[in-house]
């Protein structure tokens, strides 16, 4: 394990390359045979777990129920909607046949012509289409309004260029899909889903975010407003973490759900879209982890403490067994996650460096010497600061402990952005600062032309125009003409 910590390349030498190979090192994922897909292993689905049940609870808190919807969506569904389709018409895959039959040498199985389908079927990139459709059998008075669905599930976008947890063509995530009676019920709930994802993010992830609205090039294909989150990760470039969508009554005509309103007049429904997705876990480990391996948040790890004995005789050990076990269950009665690793066929150094790797916050070692002075050796994961503490109280100790951590590591998180936050006037100054990464905040008159010459120029974009940010606009520093935003521009995954 020495040998593959000393492997893993340094974030200040290539952190792309150090993302890549903690990802894999860190036991969280590795490639498929697939192209473009992904296998998440146990400690990554682990982790991802956590976000799913927190998340999860907190949309129900809202109102939100889950529910499950068809993979396979007809290709006719997709063309209702124009934007949707022009959207994401080039990632879609296509199911064409039903069935395969034998070769003709009997030593393998070939697409059975006779078998092709009347109308191809769409691995869905997204379920708008299919719910809407759906929800046009529910929907009939505004007394059945709102509804409020999410849906777990995988999807599939074909892409070109992957990489794990950030691009790949299939990814795990959530979407959310409500309808509702009025333009400001629908656009109150796209506004509040963005909310919980900025808490989630902040509070359990301990990733600082920036809320806003994205431009009308960026935004969700059929959507008249696309809310974001946005996150820096220690390279300095952004990483859309979140996103939720007021669509309107697009989905509403092009499916024509109607319901009769108070006034007992027909109108379309209302409708959100809202999903965040296995990304998060891209954004957990570039936001937090360094040279050691994964940093990760408390609140998010699947195994907060573990207690790794030190012992030469059998005797030494059954001494110790009895110890750390009543310390690991009354850690268990407090809800903290822990494991008490007596494993004799690993030595302690291997299992220091394989959970430091894998960023367990708190490790407690516990040797005979340590158990006769009533002491503990303690290693906090976010800053590597060992200390010796009594074993009195030890439970109440890791307990704050973590709370220390889990705050702690969300302040740095912020002192790193707001250290690489900038305004800027001047597109030579811009041009120049932003390829070493950062979040600009900068004025733009609201033109499509202006945006592509950002990109085009410094393969930048515009994040969002971010709430919270006094909107004085002044010149925009491409077009020099009179701006409409004060926006923020950053290079992103």
């Amino acid at each position: 394990m020495a040998k593959e910590l000393k492997e893993l390349t340094k974030r200040s030498e290539n952190y792309s390359e150090w993302y890549n190979q903690l990802v894999v090192k860190a036991d969280l994922a590795e490639q498929s045979d697939v192209r473009g897909c992904m296998v998440i292993k146990p400690y990554g689905y682990a982790i991802w777990e956590k976000m799913q049940q927190t998340l999860d609870g907190m949309f129900k808190e809202t109102g939100v129920q889950n529910a499950y919807f068809p993979l396979l969506i007809p290709k006719s569904f997709l063309s209702r909607e124009a934007e949707h389709v022009e959207g994401f018409a080039k990632e879609c895959a296509v199911v064409t046949h039903y069935r395969l039959k034998t070769n003709a040498e009997g030593d393998g199985v070939v697409v059975d012509p006779n078998a092709r389908l009347e109308e191809e079927l769409i691995i869905r990139p997204t379920s708008e289409t299919i719910i809407w459709n759906t929800y046009r059998n529910w929907i009939r008075s505004y007394r059945d309004l709102p509804i409020l669905c999410n849906q777990w599930c995988n999807v599939m976008r074909w892409e070109m260029r992957t990489r794990l947890f950030l691009r790949t063509s299939e990814f795990l995530w959530q979407e959310g899909h409500t309808a509702h009676a009025t333009k400001e019920e629908a656009e109150d709930r796209a506004k509040l889903m963005l909310k919980i994802y900025a808490e989630f993010a902040e509070k359990y992830m301990a990733v600082p975010v920036v809320q806003g609205v994205k431009s009308e090039t960026e935004r969700f294909a059929g959507a008249l407003d696309t809310y974001t989150i946005e996150a820096m990760m220690q390279d300095g470039k952004a990483l859309q973490s979140g996103t939720s969508h007021f669509l309107g009554q697009n989905f509403g005509k092009a499916f024509d759900v109607q319901f009769l309103n108070k006034d007992n007049k027909p109108e379309y429904a209302w409708a959100t879209s809202w999903g965040v997705s296995t990304r998060l876990m891209g954004a957990l480990i570039m936001t937090h982890s360094d040279d050691n391996g994964l940093v990760l948040p408390p609140a998010l790890a699947p195994l907060q403490v573990v207690i790794v004995p030190i012992w030469k005789t059998g005797e030494q050990l059954e001494a110790l067994n009895a110890k750390a076990g009543e310390i690991a269950s009354n850690l268990k009665s407090m809800g903290i996650s822990v494991k008490y690793d007596n494993a004799d066929n690993k030595r302690p150094g291997f299992k220091f460096a394989d959970y430091e790797l894998k960023g367990i916050p708190v490790r407690l070692v516990i040797g005979s010497r340590d158990l006769e002075n009533g002491t503990v050796e303690v290693m906090r994961r976010d800053t590597l600061e060992k200390e010796t503490v009594s074993l009195d109280g030890i439970e109440a100790y890791v307990k704050n402990l973590l709370d220390q951590i889990q705050e702690n590591i969300y302040k740095k998180a912020v002192a790193f952005r707001d250290s690489h936050i900038y305004e800027c006037e001047s597109y030579d100054e811009f041009k120049e600062k932003v390829k070493d990464g950062g979040f600009f905040l900068c004025p733009w008159d609201g033109t499509v032309e202006t945006e592509a010459k950002i990109k085009d120029d410094t393969q930048a974009t515009i994040r969002c125009v971010p709430f919270g940010v006094e909107q004085k606009p002044g010149i925009d520093m491409v077009s020099g003409k009179e701006a409409k935003y004060r926006v923020l521009i950053a290079k992103a995954y």
